[in-house]
């Protein structure tokens, strides 16, 4: 229990939480994440998703990036906040 509050409170823990769920996204929508489309359902449950698909298939990428630079300003301001306590 101690581990799990020990990674859920750290400081990359939302942006890695982020970027996790951009990929994972992706990857089940290259393997077939669309598949509602192939059964039959009522032209509002299809818009519905498809409008869905859409929103997150162009907020996705831009989420990820986000949490792509404040994985990356984090790690290179922990590393220079290391580098200046060792000097």
């Amino acid at each position: 229990m101690e581990t799990l509050k020990k990674v859920v409170t750290n400081e990359y823990f939302p942006a890695a939480a982020v970027l996790s769920g951009v990929m994972l996204f992706w990857i089940l929508g290259f393997f077939g994440g669309l598949s509602l489309l192939s059964t039959r359902q009522s032209p509002v449950t299809t818009l519905t998703w498809m409008m869905f698909v859409y929103a997150a298939a162009v907020l996705s990428p831009l989420a990820g990036l986000v949490a792509a630079i404040d994985l990356v300003r984090r790690w290179l301001r922990n590393r220079q906040a290391g580098a200046a306590e060792t000097a």
